[in-house]
């Protein structure tokens, strides 16, 4: 027995032994794990499934052991993602911290920031979120104007920065910060850590159209941050922003933008709409489900492929860009047609007479508004790909 497959046979024993049954079945939005200094489980199943998995170090399985993680090879992690999924297995906790910010940590932090950090982040103790967009600096995020004053052993933060997701909920923030105002936009940037606590903190949720607040705004008024809580280099925050953006558009666009589960767009139309001759009744949206399922094939191909890049070269690219471009479509795309499918139930907001996964599509539909949106709206995503990855020159 190879040495890969004497770690699989492991990795099985151990999944059949401490990933409960109820971590088996689909996740509802209700039992989404974030984690954080005072973390919420609906489902007492899983807390259990988040410790278990913490204490193998295998929610961020290939982050050295001596920050928490998983110490696992590529080739180790591969198995690991086959047995999790073979077992239907959740998620053990979503986080921006170990999707985003964990891997720049990694990359830029100190020894002591990574000691710092990183470990909270596998455990599920900390919930992070990103001050990124600004009201002035959204598509040109270089824009932004939240200025960082040195003031001896700490910088002193004023400004604001809006779309902070889950920022009400949230225990520490990455923030670009101005620290030079009179460097040219991509240069005088820096990144700070600091704790949500920090007196001057204000956060304000706001409602979208569909009725969620998963977006606020973030108000600084002489937040003070220590010194070592800067990651990078003091001014040179510009390449840490783009590498953080890189790893969060191939995030989103793997997950699908965080859809939890929900109806089937092919079994929920068959179920609407009605067979003939054992097809879809409707032809013109047979048709187009058939083009879109043929989509999702094809992104889901595309992702395997950079997920092997990556694998293989130890990078995330600029073609995360194409990807955040293509899942933005695609979710848009699936939910439109879902709502098309379910007829007078696609259009229903309250009330008894709707099912909960039809107002559930509805609430869907108008959320994936935003995924052109946040992560890098497409037209700025297109621009990228026009110039980093096929190499196109200017307009003159």
């Amino acid at each position: 027995m190879s040495d890969l497959d004497a770690f699989r046979a492991e990795t099985r024993a151990w999944l059949e032994a401490n990933c409960p049954a109820s971590m088996r079945t689909p996740m509802p939005d209700r039992e989404v794990v974030w984690g954080g200094r005072n973390p919420h489980f609906s489902n007492p199943d899983s807390k259990v499934w988040l410790e278990a998995m913490a204490s193998r170090g295998w929610t961020a399985p290939l982050w050295p052991k001596a920050y928490g993680g998983g110490g696992l090879s590529n080739a180790q992690n591969a198995v690991l993602q086959d047995e999790l999924k073979r077992i239907k297995a959740r998620p053990a906790i979503l986080s921006f911290g170990i999707w985003m910010f964990g891997p720049v940590i990694l990359e830029y932090g100190t020894e002591e920031q990574k000691l710092t950090y990183l470990p909270d982040m596998v455990h599920g103790r900390t919930w992070w979120c990103q001050g990124y967009s600004e009201p002035g600096a959204g598509s040109d995020l270089a824009g932004l104007q939240t200025r960082a004053v040195d003031d001896g052993d700490a910088f002193i933060v004023n400004g604001q920065k809006v779309w902070t997701s889950y920022a009400n909920h949230a225990d520490w923030m990455l923030c670009l910060v101005r620290t030079n105002p009179d460097a040219p936009k991509h240069e005088g940037i820096s990144v700070l850590l600091f704790d949500m606590k920090t007196p001057g903190v204000e956060v304000r949720p706001i409602k979208l159209i569909s009725g969620a607040s998963p977006f606020c705004e973030t108000f600084l008024t002489d937040v003070r941050v220590p010194k070592p809580q800067m990651l990078g280099t003091l001014n040179k925050g510009w390449d840490v922003a783009k590498r953080i953006l890189q790893y969060e558009r191939t995030n989103i666009s793997a997950s699908g933008f965080g859809g939890g589960a929900g109806l089937e767009l092919v079994a929920a139309a068959k179920e609407q709409i009605g067979l003939v001759d054992g097809v879809l009744a409707d032809r013109d949206l047979r048709s187009r489900i058939t083009r879109q399922k043929m989509y999702e094939r094809a992104f889901n191909l595309s992702m395997k492929r950079a997920a092997d890049e990556a694998k293989a070269g130890g990078e995330v690219s600029h073609y995360a860009s194409v990807l955040k471009i293509a899942a933005a479509k695609l979710n848009q795309d699936k939910t439109e047609l879902m709502v098309e499918a379910l007829g007078m139930d696609g259009l229903g907001w309250e009330g008894d007479g709707y099912d909960a996964g039809a107002l559930k599509a509805t609430r869907d539909w108008l959320r994936a508004k935003a995924n052109s949106i946040e992560g890098g709206t497409s037209e700025v995503n297109l621009n990228i790909v026009a110039k980093r990855v096929l190499g196109l020159r200017d307009h003159q």
